[in-house]
C-alpha cells in the first residue's frame, strides 16, 4: 500500500527570535499580544484550541473547542455540561489547551484548574450567538450520546426550531454553559532553525493567576 511517511514530513523553522526581555511580566498579557498578531495575520480561526481532560476513569481525551474570551484571569468557552468533556471537567476540573498556530510557527499551552461560569456570565453569551447555534443547543441536549442517524438529529432541531419561531427568544438550557480555565502554568513556544526553538514557561508561584507573582523561565527546545 502507498502511503506519506510522516517521517518523512520535514517543516524547516525560520522564526523570530523570542528572548526574555520580549515578554509582558504577566501570561495573559503576552498572549493578548501573540493572539492579536495570530488573529492579524490571517489565521483560520487563531481561536482554536486543543482541549485536554482527564476522565473519571483516567482515560486522557482533547478535542478542538473555540475560545471565546480572556482576561488576566484566564480563557472562557462553552459547552454541554452533560457532554463528555462536560463532565469531565466537572468530576476533574483540571485542564490544558494549546493553541497550534503552525502557519506563524508558534504555540501557546496553558494549564491549570477549571470553573463554571456564572449564570449572568452563561445567559449574556447564549443570547450573542446565532439562531440555528442557540437551536442547536437544544438539539443535541445528549451529546456525545449515541444516536440512531442524522435524521433523529434533524428532527429533534426541527422540532425546537418549530418550538420559538424566528424573532422569539430563546432560553438557555440549563445544562449548557461555559468554563474558565485558570492558569498555573502557560508556555509559549516559537520555531527556530535547526529545531534549536524558542520556550519560555510561566509558573504561577502564589496566589490568584490575576495578580500572581508569575515566575518565568527559559524552556530547553
Amino acid at each position: 500500500m502507498n502511503h506519506c511517511d510522516p517521517a518523512e514530513l520535514r517543516e524547516p523553522y525560520d522564526g523570530t527570535p523570542l528572548s526574555r526581555s520580549d515578554l509582558s511580566a504577566h501570561p495573559m498579557e503576552q498572549f493578548h499580544i501573540w493572539f492579536t498578531q495570530a488573529n492579524t495575520a490571517g489565521l483560520a480561526e487563531p481561536n482554536a484550541m486543543v482541549l485536554a481532560t482527564v476522565e473519571p476513569n483516567g482515560t486522557p481525551r482533547g478535542r478542538t473547542v473555540l475560545l471565546k474570551g480572556y482576561d488576566r484571569s484566564g480563557l472562557r468557552f462553552f459547552t454541554n455540561y452533560r457532554s463528555r468533556k462536560g463532565r469531565a471537567l466537572t468530576e476533574n476540573p483540571r485542564a490544558s489547551v494549546v493553541f497550534p498556530w503552525h502557519a506563524i510557527q508558534r504555540q501557546v499551552l496553558v494549564s491549570g484548574g477549571v470553573e463554571r461560569l456564572s449564570d449572568a456570565e452563561n445567559d449574556a453569551y447564549f443570547r450573542s450567538r446565532p439562531r440555528g447555534s442557540r437551536i442547536g443547543a437544544w438539539a443535541s441536549e445528549h451529546q456525545s450520546s449515541r444516536v440512531a442517524d442524522r435524521e433523529e438529529l434533524d428532527t429533534r432541531w426541527a422540532r425546537f426550531a418549530d418550538m420559538w419561531p424566528e424573532g422569539e427568544e430563546i432560553p438557555r438550557p440549563d445544562y449548557w454553559g461555559g468554563f474558565r480555565l485558570r492558569p498555573v502554568e502557560v508556555e509559549f513556544w516559537q520555531g527556530r532553525g535547526d529545531r534549536m526553538h524558542d520556550r519560555f514557561q510561566y509558573l504561577l508561584v502564589a496566589g490568584d493567576p490575576r495578580d500572581g507573582p508569575w515566575r518565568i523561565d527559559r524552556l530547553a527546545p
